[in-house]
């Protein structure tokens, strides 16, 4: 899970409040068409200090948007979400830009102050937007159903026996049951991707603006693809880093995450194996890949400080498959385990994407009660633990972690709906920016040729060779260009002939491993995505 700090940029005040016609958020199948609108009074935001440092910092200011809790009743019981705004400071001043960092579940306030990143300071003639989406972060009611759910010790993820499968089987319907029971279970039924997309655009409504720009990270950009598809008239520009491919949103879109995060966890072994002075867990890919799996096998007879079994060690590890940059940390907390018996920066990794404590599920539920009703899932379990097995075979990493991951959708107390159709209709002439590396585990690249297949004006810049999820911005000029041209005119690059991308860059370039040993503190901050 990949973090990214905040950098600063300078902040205003000023809201318009207006009343609105807001499109009832229900899902639109194949097929169907968008309900008919219903009325709803958007109150005008009061801006204030942001409670976040890191806000503060970059001269944010933060508010609240009340919204419908169900867009189809514009009149019955609504709830807050939370906002934060960073304002243009040079001209001429282009517009707003919404912004979403992915999960579903996660909080979203933070990324206000991203136009900082664009290259020739483009971003600074932008206002910037974050949103703590319905159910999350300082946004209320919030959703948690069991906070001590992300244990030590636990079951293999890999059901060898038939009393481990009892036991995940149990556990992942214990935690639906659980999120039915929660004190914010009024939201369950109203958070699809529809309801935020809704939400968004009552945001735009509450600034006055006709139009906006969407810049949205992996499941972000179905998010934006959701918005552009139920308010085409309103949308500026998309820009979506780490696409998701809408036709197989959700069941199908996390098995396609299997094979594509074993290639990406092969390539941080073969990173490792490059280093064996380092690290000394081996000399190439194979050699580190056997020490891995001799000290799985320990960790399942003999957790080490009776926390860090094989789970443990593997979520701390998924942390590599997502982003390069993480790769000296994560390097470096197996090497003290493996080699020293020093569990304590595995612990660290766990701990930062697997946290407890007073509500510390809330991206998990949020996560879950998204794409759990989102879609139709299949119910029955010989068809999960049929594909997991299959998975298997080829990628054992991730599969049966990613399985029970996403297991409560099977039970889930509110039924999915069919998912929505998008086509790309009405956009003909908006610009599309779609950015992926062509070995991106977490949306895999079929995802970005799918979503370039579906939008006609939609170019994709490729990170030819990379492994990392949704890494634009980061100091890639090729890539980080592209983004500053489309914000700055529209420009986007010439459309190539058959199913391939647009533009090809160069991918993040993996780190050299630092002279002393990496610390694992600085990746504990913010994530851009869940799963």
């Amino acid at each position: 899970m990949r973090l990214k700090a905040v950098a600063a940029s300078v902040a205003g005040v000023l809201a318009v409040g207006l009343a609105v016609i807001v499109p009832v958020a229900t899902p639109v199948a194949s097929g169907e068409a968008v309900a008919a609108p219903a009325a709803f009074a958007v109150q005008p935001i009061t801006w204030g200090r942001c409670a976040d440092p890191d806000l503060r910092k970059a001269k944010a200011r933060c508010g609240t948007l009340v919204v419908p809790l169900d867009h189809a009743d514009p009149t019955g019981p609504t709830i807050s979400l939370a906002v934060s705004r960073v304002k243009h400071t040079r001209g001429p001043f282009r517009g707003a830009v919404f912004t979403n960092p992915g999960g579903p579940g996660s909080d979203g306030t933070w990324l206000a102050p991203y136009g900082s990143y664009v290259p020739r300071k483009v971003g600074l003639t932008y206002d910037w937007y974050g949103v703590d989406p319905r159910g999350t972060g300082a946004s209320r009611p919030l959703l948690s159903c069991d906070s001590s759910y992300f244990g030590w010790n636990r079951p293999d993820y890999v059901p060898t026996s038939a009393t481990i499968m009892k036991y995940w089987r149990h556990t992942t319907e214990k935690y639906a049951k659980d999120c039915g029971r929660s004190k914010a279970k009024r939201l369950l039924a109203h958070v699809r991707t529809t309801d935020s997309a809704a939400d968004f655009d009552l945001l735009r409504q509450a600034i006055g603006l006709d139009k906006i720009t969407f810049f949205g990270f992996s499941y972000g950009t179905y998010l934006a693809q959701v918005y552009a598809t139920l308010f085409p008239d309103h949308v500026q520009a998309l820009v979506m880093d780490g696409v998701i491919d809408p036709d197989r949103v959700f069941y199908r879109s996390n098995l396609d995450q299997d094979p594509a995060f074993q290639k990406s966890f092969n390539a941080f072994l073969a990173w490792v194996g490059k280093y064996p002075s380092t690290y000394h867990l081996g000399k190439g890919r194979k050699a580190v890949e056997r020490t891995y799996e001799r000290l799985r096998k320990r960790l399942k007879r003999h957790p080490a400080g009776g926390k860090v079994g094989p789970d443990e060690l593997d979520d701390a590890l998924l942390n590599a498959g997502y982003y390069n940059g993480y790769y000296p940390y994560v390097a470096s907390a197996l090497a003290a385990l493996a080699n020293d018996g020093n569990p304590q920066g595995i612990k660290q990794l766990y701990r930062g994407s697997n946290p407890v404590g007073k509500n510390a599920d809330n991206s998990f539920a949020m996560y879950l009660a998204t794409q759990c009703t989102d879609a139709v899932w299949p119910t029955d379990w010989k068809t999960w633990a049929a594909d997991s097995r299959r998975l298997d075979r080829k990628a054992p990493f991730l599969t049966w972690a990613n399985n029970w991951f996403n297991a409560p959708c099977r039970t889930w107390p509110v039924a999915g709906t069919p998912r929505v159709d998008v086509t790309g209709a009405g956009l003909d002439d908006v610009p599309i920016l779609l950015l992926s590396e062509t070995h991106d585990p977490a949306t895999p690249y079929a995802g970005a040729l799918a979503a370039r297949r579906i939008f006609p004006s939609a170019r994709l810049v490729a990170g030819v060779g990379g492994y990392s999820h949704a890494v634009s911005l980061s100091g890639v000029a090729c890539t980080d260009n592209a983004i500053a041209a489309v914000l700055e005119t529209g420009a986007l690059p010439a459309r190539a002939s058959g199913n391939r991308a647009d533009k090809e860059c160069p991918p993040l370039a993996a780190p050299k491993p630092p002279k002393k040993a990496a610390r694992v503190a600085p990746l504990l901050h913010r994530t851009w995505w869940s799963r």
